[in-house]
């Protein structure tokens, strides 16, 4: 059993502590947060342990990683002192939202050879997973296109965007995971961004509206948009397309079915709410995938250099929208 305690009570804290509390090879051993009440909450729920303190899990025998879902402020700190403890780290993304202060983060731990994996979730979707490997399979010829749509279904309160990093470290960070995943490295960066949906968050110097066009370093070309509100739902979908023709993943239902009538045609569910529904296999997938490299002793996947990469789009991005020009990075 691997032991792993859960360092962060919050919502994507509370769901990671489930699926451990389920994982038929890992153990929750404890979960910690400065809020008490958010810890003992989900301790009680899960009839885990509340760690008195951070020391009291760096220096557990039996915690061999920590998941950490805090703040992003604090991730750095975190992933610091556990690998200095010995432990293996799930970290939820980004790194950071400084591309500097993440970058001397990995200079710090980088000796150790640590196992520290990012929280991009989505390369663990069952639909993205299958279209990646059906398109480095040839199915469709050489990327020449890929499409990535990602769209909430409504903007988050101005008290999380004053501290989420903007758009694109906050949720377009995810697309650019993505973008590297399909066509790998990137070269170019020109973004566009607006605030079309809620003016509480263009006082707050952020943008709620984007477009992304990426260039790989084998040529292939990559479009993102981005919403902070969709009135039909959490819109995820993919498109690549090829030589040999297209792969689509499209978005999740509650169920396949269609309805055909005099009213309409093709009429289906909803897509699904939002990221929790969305993607509760993925969050599984990813935990198990994390919990075998921490058995095996393998490499995780996505990495710390996977998570630095996204960030460095994301501030790429931000100054194409601020200087009007496409960025080169070398």
């Amino acid at each position: 059993m691997v032991g792993i305690a859960v360092l962060g009570c919050g919502r994507i804290g509370r769901l990671h502590a489930r699926n451990l509390a389920r994982h038929p090879r890992a153990r929750l051993t404890a979960v910690f947060d400065v809020v008490a009440d958010a810890a003992h909450k989900t301790a009680t729920e899960l009839d885990v342990p509340v760690a008195p303190s951070l020391d009291s899990v760096w220096s557990d025998a039996e915690v061999t990683a920590v998941l950490i879902a805090t703040p992003t402020d604090t991730h750095v700190p975190l992933i610091t002192a556990a690998v200095a403890a010995g432990k293996a780290v799930f970290c939820e993304k980004p790194v950071d939202l400084d591309l500097g202060r993440a970058r001397a983060c990995w200079s710090d731990i980088r000796r150790k050879n640590p196992q520290v994996m990012l929280g991009f979730n989505r390369r663990f979707d069952p639909s993205f997973q299958a279209l990646r490997a059906r398109l480095q399979a040839g199915e469709v010829g050489a990327l020449e296109l890929a499409i990535i749509t990602s769209r909430d279904p409504a903007p988050p309160p101005a008290s999380y965007i004053r501290t989420s990093g903007g758009l694109f470290r906050d949720m377009t960070i995810h697309d650019f995971d993505m973008a590297r995943y399909l066509a790998g490295d990137i070269t170019h960066v020109h973004a566009f961004g607006a605030n079309l949906v809620d003016q509480e968050i263009g006082k707050l110097n952020d943008i709620d509206t984007c477009t992304v066009s990426l260039r790989s370093r084998a040529g292939a070309l990559v479009q993102i948009s981005n919403s902070r509100r969709c009135a039909y739902g959490y819109d995820q979908r993919i498109e690549v397309f090829g030589s040999g023709g297209m792969l689509l993943a499209g978005n999740r239902r509650a169920t396949a079915v269609e309805s055909w009538s005099a009213q309409r045609t093709a009429a289906q569910d909803p897509v699904l709410d939002f990221f929790l529904e969305r993607y509760a296999q993925a969050y599984e997938a990813e935990l198990d995938a994390f919990v075998s490299a921490v058995e095996t002793g393998a490499p995780v996947s996505p990495d710390f250099g996977d998570g630095l990469e996204a960030l460095r789009l994301a501030a790429a991005a931000d100054e194409s929208v601020r200087t009007a020009k496409v960025i080169e990075l070398s």
